[in-house]
């Protein structure tokens, strides 16, 4: 290693490593089985609260709610995606937990919103159909509106 580096060349060296620091921290995000068990989440919650008694519809999202936080609490940092690469938490944002439970009381309000037109329309099943497409979309696209919303909030 030589023993002076020129400016410019060390200029150039450390460009690179925050180009890389970057890119890993792009591709931080959450395992595509998150996505599908949310989705799943949401269809059962949606059958739940179109057959089941109030009570059973508290009950079945109190226990969604726990169980979700106890993975998210896993995964939600950003920093265990994969078995093959961990990284520090100075390199996944702190604002990746706020993006997403952020999404999600968003898909929330649109899924109630889509009930209740559906409902109000006089859909049978509203509940079940809103709940469907709001998994879909979770299921199928969950990872690039993740990405997308950190793109605009910078996480």
């Amino acid at each position: 290693m030589p023993e002076h580096i020129a400016s410019e060349e060390a200029y150039l060296a450390l460009a690179e490593v925050a180009r890389a620091r970057a890119q890993v921290a792009a591709e931080i995000g959450l395992p595509r089985a998150y996505w599908w068990g949310m989705a799943a989440g949401w269809v059962a919650l949606g059958v739940i609260g179109d057959v089941a008694p109030a009570w059973v519809v508290t009950v079945a999202t109190v226990a969604f709610g726990v169980g979700h936080s106890m993975i998210a609490s896993r995964l939600l940092d950003g920093r265990r995606r994969t078995r093959q690469v961990r990284v520090r938490a100075d390199v996944a944002s702190r604002r990746l937990p706020v993006v997403v439970v952020g999404m999600l009381v968003a898909l929330v309000a649109v899924t109630v919103g889509i009930s209740l037109l559906l409902d109000g329309d006089g859909a049978a099943h509203a509940q079940i159909w809103a709940a469907g497409m709001i998994a879909l979309t979770i299921g199928f696209g969950g990872p690039e509106i993740l990405a997308f919303l950190r793109r605009v909030f910078r996480a």
